[in-house]
Order: C-alpha cells, then sequence, then structure tokens
C-alpha cells in the first residue's frame, strides 16, 4: 500500500471474493461489474480476458463462479494493477487464486506489439470488458486515476473490440456493458469480426429509461442482431433490487445468451 493512500477490502459475491479497491478515488467496482462477469455462462475449461479490469472484480467475479476458468486481468494503470494483484493474494480469495493473473498492457495496442504484451492472438476463449464511456464532454472528475477508468476517447470501441477479436478463439464470445448512446459505435465496432450481437436494455425500474446496456457478440457469426427483453434493476417504488438481479449481483446465476 502506497503511504497515506486509503483503500477498503470489499466482499463480492455475499463474501465468496473480496477486492482490494482505493478509498476515495478511482474506479471503484460495483453492480456493473457484476452484471459483467454474468454474461459469461460456460462450465468447459475457459481462458477468459478481462480488458481494462482495475481491481479484477468483474475478472475475479467469473473465477468465483465458474471453477474450470483461467482469468488474465489486463490493466494499463500499474496502479489499479496493483490493486488487482492484492486482491488476487487476499487469503479470502484462495480458492481462485491459483487461476487468476495480472498483466499490464494497454489494450488499444496493435499487432506485434500487442502480442508482446501478453494479448496474444487467438488465445481466449472469453473476452469481457467495462470500458470507459464517459463522453468527453461530460464534467470531468479532478481525480485523475477516476479520470483515466471513465473517460472515454475517440475511437475507444474500435480499438477495444479489434483487440477483442485479435485475441479471441473462432466462436469466442465478447461481452460488455456500456451506456445506451454507445449502441452505434458498438455494432460499428463489431462489424465483420462479430456476429450474433445480443442487447438486453437494462432500467433502473419500470417506466425509467435505459441507463446501461449488456453486449454479447460471437467472433465470426453471421446471425444477426437481436434486442432481448429490458433487465428491470428495482422492484416498484424501492431500492431492493429485482430477484432475479439480486442473483445475478450476488453470482448465483449467468445471464445466458439465448
Amino acid at each position: 500500500m502506497t503511504p497515506g493512500v486509503a483503500e477498503t477490502i470489499d466482499a463480492f459475491h455475499r463474501g465468496l471474493f473480496h477486492v482490494v479497491q482505493p478509498k476515495g478515488r478511482g474506479h471503484r467496482a460495483g453492480m456493473d461489474a457484476m452484471l459483467l462477469a454474468a454474461l459469461v455462462d460456460d462450465e468447459r475449461p475457459i481462458r477468459l480476458a478481462d480488458l481494462g479490469a482495475g481491481a479484477g472484480a468483474a475478472g475475479l467475479a467469473v473465477a468465483s463462479r465458474l471453477p474450470a476458468a483461467d482469468v488474465v486481468l489486463f490493466e494499463r494503470s500499474g496502479e489499479m494493477a496493483g490493486y488487482a494483484r492484492r486482491s488476487i493474494v487476499l487469503p479470502e480469495n484462495a480458492r481462485i487464486a491459483g487461476r487468476v493473473s495480472v498483466v499490464e498492457a494497454d489494450v488499444t495496442l496493435k499487432a506485434k506489439a500487442r502480442n508482446a504484451a501478453g494479448l496474444v492472438d487467438e488465445s481466449f476463449h472469453h473476452v469481457i470488458m467495462n470500458p470507459p464511456f464517459n463522453d468527453a464532454g461530460d464534467r470531468r472528475t479532478p481525480d485523475a486515476l477516476k479520470a483515466e477508468a471513465h473517460a472515454m476517447t475517440e475511437g475507444l470501441f474500435e480499438s477495444w473490440v479489434r483487440t477483442a477479436g485479435a485475441i479471441m478463439i473462432p466462436g469466442g464470445q465478447l461481452s460488455l456493458i456500456a451506456r445506451p448512446e454507445s449502441i452505434a459505435e458498438i455494432v460499428d465496432a463489431c462489424g465483420r469480426r462479430f456476429g450474433g450481437i445480443e442487447i438486453t436494455a437494462i432500467h433502473p425500474r419500470g417506466g425509467e429509461n435505459a441507463v446501461r446496456i449488456l453486449v454479447t457478440a460471437i467472433k465470426g457469426s453471421r446471425a444477426r442482431l437481436s434486442l432481448r427483453a429490458p433487465l428491470i434493476m428495482h422492484e416498484e417504488g424501492t431500492h431492493k433490487f429485482s430477484p432475479f438481479v439480486d442473483d445475478l449481483n450476488n453470482g448465483r446465476a449467468a445471464y445466458s445468451r439465448r
């Protein structure tokens, strides 16, 4: 721990795994990471890449729920990669520690530089990502670590999806969470790399606008895009999660492709 830097150790999946995170600065994982992890439903021995993993919550959630999954957390920030490494070696994570590793790498690298950084071509069955999705016009946070994790750059989805397509085996699954206004960019980035795109809108409550979308796609598929029934986060008039969303958040269920 850096002297003077506050941090927390947070329990996820009702205490099945824990994550070390910065307190009061940087990106702190929560529901988005758990919903992203729930998109992976594969009981086979698989390799999964978590791009822009931060402290590793989403990748650790996959490893916790799927005992045959090996997970690599890719993170550009050396500080956040440090949190991820310390998360892995927590005593509370002993049952999954041997199946999770961290690689410091910029996921926007191309070709030989990408491979040299550890993002090796056709080496993963699944790729998950929760890329920065705050528009450049949004109010910027004075916290540089948080700004790096949240601020979208031009062509972000194109570069991240390009890397996902390169490192994934044919037939592998891409899974991501984003804001609804990014649908067009995501579909365009998938292009000929991915098909069978399935999009789910996430609404806080019935009658309220969507605040997130979940997207899955298959490398090399030529199936058409489909819009799934929306996920409603909270029961009407309360902050209580709906039963299915609560199961997804706590690792008791997966949000499988149709």
